[in-house]
Order: C-alpha cells, then structure tokens, then sequence
C-alpha cells in the first residue's frame, strides 16, 4: 500500500512539471521529471512518440549496483544526485562539464544515458523508457492541450469584449467634441469577424508551426502549469468529497490567470497548488454601465484635444 502512494505522488509530482526543450546529439526531445527520495518519474518525447518511466527506490538500488559497481551509497543519494543533474538539463542551465547526455533508441524504447561523476567516481545511469500508455498520452499532453486551448478562446473573447468597450468609449468621446491630437493614432472600430479572416490567411501559417516543440516550451509553459495545477486540484477536490471525476473547465482563473502573460520560469520542484477558482464574472454588466454612463461623461484630455 505504501508504494502505491509513493507513485501516486509521483505521477501528481510529474503532470505539475513543465516541458523541457532538450537537444541531444540529432536529437530534439521534449522532456519532464519529477524526482524525490522515493524514486522517480520521466516523460519523453520527439513529437511522434512518447516514452515513460517511473521506479522506486528499490528498482534505483538494484541500476546503480548494475552500473555503478565501485559507489556504495543508499538510493535516496543516488536520486538526489539524479535531481542535480536533471535540473540544470531541464532548465537549459547546465554547466559544461558536469554531466553528459545521449539517448538510444532500443525498438520501441528510448534510454537516456547519463555520464557523470560522484564523489570522485564515475558515475552512470541509465533512464529506460518504454511507450507510454495512451491514457498517460492523455493526461500530460492531450487533456492540458485541450485545456489550454478554451483558455485561449476565453482569452481572445474577452480581448474582443474589451475592444468593444473601448470603440463605445472613443465614440462616445468623439461624440463629445474631442479629436485626434495626433492622425497616426486613429484607428477603425473593432470588427471580429474581419480580424479572425484576416488572422486565418495572414497569421495561421506561422502561429501554428509546431516546429520541434520549442516554441512550445518557450512561449506556453505558465499556461500549461496553470492548467495542470487546475487538473490536479479537481481530482483531489473528487477524491475529497468521493464524488465521481467529471471533466471540467480548465481554463484558468484567480491568481493563475497571471500566468498567461508572465515570463517563463520552469521549476523542477512541484508548485503549489492554487487556490479554490472565482467563476468568471459576465461582461454585459460593464458594457450596460458604459452606455449608460455616456450621458455623464466628462471630456478628457491627453490624446484627445
């Protein structure tokens, strides 16, 4: 019963870790782990395949008798001087000279080699890596995908809103008296439909070039967390009241809407959890004031003279 919490966590540890861009001799790799005292877990993938592997202490203990002959040390050492080759690797911080990596491709498996020293020995390793399982599949790259793209959506809707209630605001100054100060800054009323045509033809193309994932890792890594953090507080929030895990919305929202235009910092250590969700306020409301308070509005001053 024990291990079972163990890997349990372990898989909780690993869907909260963001994607790493690695690239390993002609390889170019996506990647994630998750390591504590009692073992650990690892996500690959080339953007065709994905391979996994996750071991206890006793499978760590067993791997470094088998490659390590000459070190002598508990495997909870050997997981912590896993941790500290990892991260660096995973953060794109790793020093030269510190630790070497490739990978073979063994049929359907991956091992990713590890070539380093510890306590003045060399020191290996060996990551073996078998396909995962489509529900696997799912969990960390299927489910946050979908997740991400209705925050997306979200975000785009309220953009849209947003413009709208500026082209009421900049009518209603113009219809107030005020002008351009400057012709260069005058822009057309916002039209949705006009822009999302537009975007298809002109845009798409480049916007949606996976490429081998790096603009991935680089540009959408905050909002994956916020999406998986989301995941994993509804299934405990299920687990808590024993009620049956429904899907749900997973677009972000409260402290971890911030995510969607912060700088990306992957951590390797597993985030906290967010707190409980707000449900998203409707926009009619504002749009209601904004017409209804053009009456009053004062003339401004700044761009407009």
């Amino acid at each position: 019963m024990k291990t079972l919490v163990q890997m349990d966590e372990l898989e909780r540890g690993l869907l909260m870790q963001p994607w790493a861009w690695l690239q390993l001799d002609q390889n170019s790799l996506l990647a994630k782990a998750y390591i504590t005292k009692q073992g650990y877990a690892l996500l690959v993938s080339d953007l065709q395949h994905v391979w996994h592997e996750q071991v206890d202490t006793s499978v760590v203990s067993q791997r470094a008798k088998e490659l390590n002959k000459r070190l002598t040390a508990p495997p909870e050492a050997f997981l912590c001087h896993l941790d500290d080759l990892l991260l660096p690797l995973l953060k794109d911080t790793a020093g030269p000279g510190k630790a070497t990596f490739s990978c073979d491709r063994v049929a359907e498996a991956l091992v990713l080699c590890v070539r380093s020293e510890l306590s003045g020995l060399p020191f290996y390793w060996n990551f073996h890596c078998i396909l995962a399982s489509p529900s696997l599949v799912s969990q960390h790259l299927v489910r946050p995908l979908m997740g991400m793209s209705l925050a997306l959506q979200c975000q785009a809707r309220e953009l849209a809103t947003l413009l709208h209630m500026k082209d009421l605001e900049i009518q209603d100054y113009q219809e107030s008296g005020a002008v351009l100060s400057r012709d260069r800054l005058k822009t057309e009323p916002f039209e949705e439909n006009s822009f999302l045509e537009r975007f298809m033809v002109e845009k798409l193309p480049e916007a949606c070039s996976v490429g081998d994932g790096r603009p991935f890792v680089t540009n959408l890594q905050n909002l994956y967390l916020a999406v998986t953090r989301r995941e994993v507080q509804v299934r405990q929030e299920h687990q808590g009241t024993g009620e049956p895990q429904t899907s749900s919305s997973a677009s972000p929202q409260g402290p971890d809407s911030q995510l969607l235009n912060q700088p990306e910092e992957p951590d390797s250590s597993a985030p906290s959890l967010p707190a409980p969700e707000k449900k998203p306020t409707g926009t009619s409301g504002p749009m209601q004031r904004l017409q209804l308070s053009k009456a009053k509005r004062k003339k401004l001053r700044g761009l407009f003279s």
